[in-house]
């Protein structure tokens, strides 16, 4: 029998193995009660006092995503499509909204927050919300000491 029939079995294991290993995928949630409303004014990143015409407007996605697992997920993110009053994309090339980072099991809240355009046609929408993780950690993690930048601070209510 030549050398490579002998492997195939062997790579068939093994490339099996890594495919269904657990803990090597990602996690699909479901993500409910969804809206899309203007930054709070006392929000960090309202910074009523720089609007201007070539600005961004800051809006507050909340939410809850639900993970039925028995165990965290891990370095989650939430993907939408985030669109203007004519159905058009705001976010150009982006469904990536943002990190929630991560998820026990059971229900949670999120919030995010989203730089739109100044001048994008209103009401901002959105569609196809999902949120994604992983079993274990793929991003460096931010240390015990580590100070949080302001935008990573929780969203004002």
């Amino acid at each position: 029998m030549p050398p490579l029939k002998r492997l195939l079995p062997v790579l068939v294991l093994i490339s099996g193995l890594l495919l269904f290993a657990p803990g090597a995928g990602a996690a699909d949630l479901q993500v409910q009660n969804v809206t899309l409303e203007p930054c709070p004014a006392n929000d960090v990143a309202s910074q009523p006092e720089l609007r201007r015409p070539a600005g961004a407007t800051c809006y507050a996605m909340r939410g809850t995503v639900v993970n039925n697992r028995r165990k965290p997920v891990v370095d989650t993110d939430v993907f939408a499509l985030i669109v203007d009053s004519s159905g058009e994309p705001v976010l150009q090339n982006r469904t990536r909204v943002g990190s929630i980072g991560d998820v026990p099991p059971g229900v949670s809240t999120f919030a995010l927050r989203l730089s739109v355009p100044a001048g994008t046609p209103r009401p901002i929408r959105f569609r196809n919300v999902k949120a994604r993780g992983f079993n274990a950690p793929v991003r460096t993690r931010a240390g015990a000491e580590d100070e949080l930048l302001p935008l990573e601070q929780d969203l004002a209510s």
